[in-house]
């Protein structure tokens, strides 16, 4: 049995080492992908830390890792249509009896050298496209494409709101743009954070302390307010505070995750304006393809996104990183 190197965390103590094991041998309708690039993620954090677990990991030890760009390694005995050496990027799940189950959480992910996927979640990557961009897709890009385009249904024209202007929060600014939405208002405490929305393409960068808040986001729509809001920070204040910006018929869309109450303060002013609250989480297979397309097409960018590239063996460092924001991030990638 050859060996390889990953970065497995230990469930029970969330200990993070990069450890020697068996190289995964594909199996019937799966393809053995050589990793070449794999994002860093808060998610990634949350596991580490404790905040987040597993739901339906076999065990007790994982290799993260759920965005992943590589080279097929070896097709499956039945598998068909993927080559050796062909260049892909990997989903960042699949269904499994109806369950979505999550690549580096609910089983083992692209912290590692090799990484074993089912064949159908695998999506070609044209030349174009370096490994470092295209493994942030899953996730990074295409969780906000997916609530900028399907949950939010954003049109062109619409005034929205993002806050959170961290990793997923700023692809949201740039994508937001893309889609022809205006004006585009971020919201965020940290003066960096501000700064990056406004070079991904906001029209205009809030601190959400700042005392004339809601009269600065009525200014910049005319004083209707937001059509669309998205909370990519996954904090209780910040659902309330978007909620008093919206317009009537307005939605808020929750894409960061907490397990804390949703509180709508004004219960009888939310049904007069008819506002509507939506849960969204992570995206589907084709919204990973489009991104692909729309990135080979030119119409999207995430260079500007790599904040850095590391080797496996600093996985636990890049993880420090992202969570105490050192060098203020939006992704580290990993090199096997």
């Amino acid at each position: 049995m050859e060996r390889m190197r990953a970065a497995r965390l230990h469930l029970p103590s969330r200990t993070l080492a990069v450890e020697e094991v068996d190289r995964p041998v594909p199996g019937p309708g799966e393809v053995l992908v050589k990793v070449e690039a794999a994002g860093v993620c808060l998610s990634d954090v949350h596991l580490v830390d404790g905040t987040l677990s597993p739901m339906y990991l076999e065990g007790d030890t994982v290799t993260l890792g759920h965005e992943v760009a590589g080279t097929v390694a070896e097709p499956g005995p039945d598998v068909t249509g993927w080559s050796p050496g062909a260049r892909v990027v990997l989903q960042a799940g699949e269904q499994r009896r109806g369950r979505t189950h999550t690549r580096g959480v609910d089983y083992d992910g692209g912290w590692a050298e090799y990484a074993l996927a089912t064949a159908s979640t695998l999506v070609a990557l044209p030349d174009s496209l370096p490994f470092e961009q295209a493994a942030i897709i899953p996730d990074a890009v295409s969780t906000p494409w997916a609530a900028v385009t399907a949950t939010g249904d954003v049109r062109a024209a619409e005034a929205v709101g993002v806050w959170g202007a961290g990793g997923l929060g700023a692809h949201a600014v740039q994508l937001l743009r893309a889609v022809g939405a205006h004006p585009v208002v971020a919201v965020d405490p940290a003066p960096a954070a501000r700064r990056r929305a406004l070079e991904f393409g906001a029209d205009l960068a809030l601190d959400p302390a700042d005392p004339q808040f809601r009269e600065k986001v009525l200014g910049a729509t005319g004083g209707v307010g937001l059509e669309a809001a998205f909370d990519f920070a996954g904090v209780p204040p910040v659902r309330e505070q978007a909620l008093t910006t919206l317009a009537p018929k307005g939605r808020l869309v929750l894409v960061g995750l907490t397990d804390q109450p949703l509180t709508v303060a004004r219960g009888t002013l939310f049904s007069y304006l008819q506002h509507r609250i939506l849960g969204h989480y992570g995206s589907e297979g084709h919204h990973v393809a489009q991104l692909v397309r729309l990135a080979e097409g030119g119409r999207l960018d995430f260079s500007r996104s790599i904040t850095d590239v590391l080797p496996l063996e600093d996985a636990a460092a890049a993880v420090r990183r992202m969570e105490t924001k050192e060098g203020d991030p939006v992704r580290i990638v990993l090199r096997p």
